[in-house]
C-alpha cells in the first residue's frame, strides 16, 4: 500500500448534535471533510428555516475557522409544516431539503411521519422548488421484522412516491440491503443512496461478537453478509448514484452502554481511515475519490471541491474514549488498530494549519502515525 491523493470529501449525512456535545464532536468532521450535511432530528427538531440557520451559526463557532468547513442542513419534515416553508427554504442555498423520518425510526424520530400521504402536497412543493427529499427508509410497523424494514419501506412508501413525484430528486439514506441497491440501480436519475463506512465492514455478526456491542448498534441495523457484499459493490462500482454518508452519530457512553442504549455509531474521527480500509480490501481504492467527493456535490448540484487531502498507510491505535466538554464518547473501532490515517490531522498532529486546542476535544489511547 501507498499513500494516496484525493480530492477533499463531504459527507453528506451527518449527526452533531448540539451545545456541549457540538462542540465537542464538530472539529472532527471538519478535520476530514469540506462539506456536510447536518440532520436535523434534535430536541426540539428543526423545523423551521430559522431554527436551521441559527443551528448552523451555532456549527460554524464550534469547527476551527481555518478548516474551511462549510456545513449545510436538512428540515425535519413533519405533518404539521406549512407549505410555505419549502418555499421560503428554497431561498436559502444554505438548506438542501428535507429530512424524512418515520415516526420512532430511529433517535429523536419521535415527531416523525405516521401517514406519508399526510405530506404529499409537500412533496409537491419540494419537487415544485428543487429541494431534495433525504429519507430514513424503514417502515415502524411492529409486525415488520427489523431486518426487513427496508425493503419493506421501499415496497410500500418509496414506490409510490417516486411514481407520484417523478421530478422530486431523492437521497435514500444509510442503504444496508441488497434489495435497496437493486431498486437504487433500477430507480429514475433522480434516486441516489448514501453508504456508511460501517455498513461496508460489518455484517449483523458485529452486534454479538463476544457479547452483545452497543457501539455497533445503529439504525437501520447492519444485515447478513450477502447485504453487505452488495454495499461493497456498489460502493465501489464507479456508479454516481451511491457516494458517502458516515450516519456517524455520538452517544454518551453512559447512554450506549446501558440497559436500553441508543442507536448510533461514533466514527466522525475516523471516517476516512474506515472508507479506505473497505475500498482497499475490496481493491478498488482508485474508485474511493468519486465516491467520497464527487458524486455527492454533482446529485446536491453544487461545485466540486478543489482542495485535496492524503491518506497514508499507518499501523495506529484508536483511541478507547474520547473525552471532552459534552463527556465520554466511545468510537467504532476503540482500542483496535487501524491500517490507513488522514495527514495532516489537528488531532493528532499539533502542527498542522488548523489545530485549535479551544475547540479540539482531549482524546486518550491513540498512538502517533
Amino acid at each position: 500500500m501507498r499513500a494516496f491523493t484525493l480530492t477533499r470529501p463531504d459527507d453528506w449525512h451527518l449527526h452533531l448534535r448540539d451545545g456541549a456535545l457540538l462542540r465537542q464532536v464538530a472539529p472532527f468532521s471538519a478535520a476530514q471533510f469540506k462539506r456536510a450535511l447536518v440532520m436535523p432530528n434534535l430536541r426540539p427538531p428543526l423545523t423551521r428555516v430559522e431554527q436551521a440557520l441559527a443551528y448552523r451559526a451555532r456549527i460554524l463557532t464550534a469547527v476551527p475557522k481555518a478548516s474551511g468547513f462549510e456545513p449545510y442542513l436538512s428540515l425535519y419534515l413533519t405533518a404539521a409544516t406549512p407549505v410555505k416553508e419549502v418555499a421560503y427554504a428554497s431561498r436559502f442555498p444554505e438548506i438542501l431539503g428535507f429530512k424524512l423520518y418515520p415516526a420512532g425510526a430511529t433517535t429523536h424520530a419521535e415527531a416523525g411521519i405516521e401517514r406519508l400521504e399526510s405530506v404529499y402536497p409537500l412533496l409537491e412543493a419540494m419537487e415544485r422548488h428543487d429541494l431534495v427529499l433525504q429519507i430514513h427508509g424503514e417502515v415502524t410497523d411492529p409486525e415488520v421484522d427489523i431486518f426487513d424494514r427496508e425493503k419493506i419501506f421501499i415496497e410500500r412508501e418509496l414506490i409510490p412516491i417516486i411514481k407520484r413525484f417523478p421530478n422530486l430528486r431523492i437521497v435514500l439514506e444509510h442503504l444496508t440491503t441488497q434489495e435497496g441497491v437493486e431498486f437504487v440501480l433500477s430507480a429514475p436519475a433522480t434516486l441516489a443512496a448514501t453508504i456508511t463506512a460501517h455498513h461496508l465492514l460489518y455484517n449483523r455478526n458485529a452486534l454479538f461478537a463476544g457479547g452483545l456491542r452497543p457501539h455497533h448498534y445503529c439504525l437501520p441495523v447492519p444485515k447478513r453478509e450477502p447485504h453487505r457484499q452488495a454495499l461493497l459493490r456498489a460502493a465501489t462500482s464507479g456508479n454516481p448514484k451511491f457516494f458517502l454518508g458516515t450516519d456517524s452519530a455520538p452517544h454518551l457512553r453512559r447512554d450506549k452502554e446501558a440497559a436500553c442504549a441508543c442507536a448510533g455509531c461514533f466514527t466522525a474521527p475516523i471516517a476516512l481511515e474506515l472508507y479506505a480500509e473497505a475500498f482497499s480490501q475490496a481493491g478498488a481504492l482508485d474508485k474511493l475519490e468519486a465516491f467520497a467527493s464527487f458524486h455527492g456535490a454533482d446529485f446536491y448540484r453544487l461545485p466540486r471541491n478543489r482542495e485535496t487531502v492524503t491518506l497514508a498507510p499507518a499501523s495506529w491505535s484508536v483511541p478507547e474514549v474520547y473525552t471532552g466538554e459534552g463527556g465520554e464518547i466511545v468510537p467504532l473501532r476503540a482500542g483496535e488498530t487501524l491500517g490507513w490515517r488522514l495527514i495532516p490531522n489537528p488531532y493528532s498532529d499539533s502542527s498542522s494549519s488548523f489545530s485549535n486546542s479551544s475547540n479540539s476535544s482531549s482524546r486518550s489511547g491513540g498512538s502517533p502515525s
